[in-house]
């Protein structure tokens, strides 16, 4: 049995819609992020830095696991799944997690930060974060014109990638004028383990079937933890 600890942000997502595809039983705690129930005491023991997700693997002495691509690639080398064996293989679904890591969740969340969650719009700020995340964007789309997924077969880099993009709306960044990269988004969407792993917990920043109402609550949220210092580079 797995535990999962997370919140309704692209990072949580990440890891229950792997849980999902790979079907293994999990358990679920929803923490509070605006109480900031991530800084407890009892949570730092299972991720020092304060985070979600993080997961717990019962099956292997109360194993704990922190960071979503870590968590990743744990479940797949623990499952021999949605990650090859071979080195190249290993190597090129690697790569494109690392860009989805490196690039596409730190962009899109300070857009999201500028766009979204500031008080006060500093309009450069935007336009440097929606810019660079326009940019990683082509990437993948060019990337896609020739191929069906990320790295091959569907791997773990089409689920970190998709929970980010997937929400390109909220960061303000249009995917209209990317067909590829939109024939990605709905492919990976029509996944039964992607539907039901975007509702654990159910989303507020997806791509326009979301609630309006839940949407704000999202962002009043987001932007109290901006305010306070709490928030992270591509963590809401």
């Amino acid at each position: 049995m797995i535990d999962l600890y997370t919140a309704a942000t692209p990072n949580g997502h990440k890891v229950s819609i792997a849980l999902e595809e790979l079907d293994l039983p999990y358990r679920m705690r929803v923490l509070d992020l605006g109480e900031k129930e991530q800084k407890q005491d009892w949570f730092l023991q299972i991720n020092p830095n304060g985070r979600i997700p993080a997961i717990i693997d019962r099956a292997e002495d109360d194993f704990p696991v922190f960071e979503s691509g870590a968590i990743l690639i744990y479940l797949a080398e623990k499952t021999g799944r949605l990650l090859p064996a071979d080195p190249k293989g290993r190597s090129r679904v690697l790569q494109w997690l690392m860009f989805q890591m490196g690039g596409v969740g730190p962009m899109m969340g300070q857009a999201n930060v500028f766009h979204r969650y500031l008080p006060e719009r500093i309009q450069v700020a935007i336009d440097r974060y929606q810019g660079e995340a326009r940019r990683l964007f082509r990437v993948l789309d060019s990337h896609l014109a020739r191929h069906e997924y990320l790295a091959g077969d569907y791997s773990i880099a089409d689920i970190a990638n998709w929970a980010w993009v997937r929400t390109h709306r909220w960061s303000g960044v249009e995917v209209d004028d990317m067909p590829h990269l939109a024939r990605w988004i709905g492919a990976v969407r029509a996944r039964p383990a992607v539907q039901r792993g975007i509702v654990r917990p159910p989303s507020s920043i997806g791509d326009g079937q979301d609630s309006e109402a839940r949407a704000r609550r999202f962002a009043d949220e987001a932007r109290r933890m901006v305010e306070t210092g709490q928030s992270r580079n591509g963590g809401v």
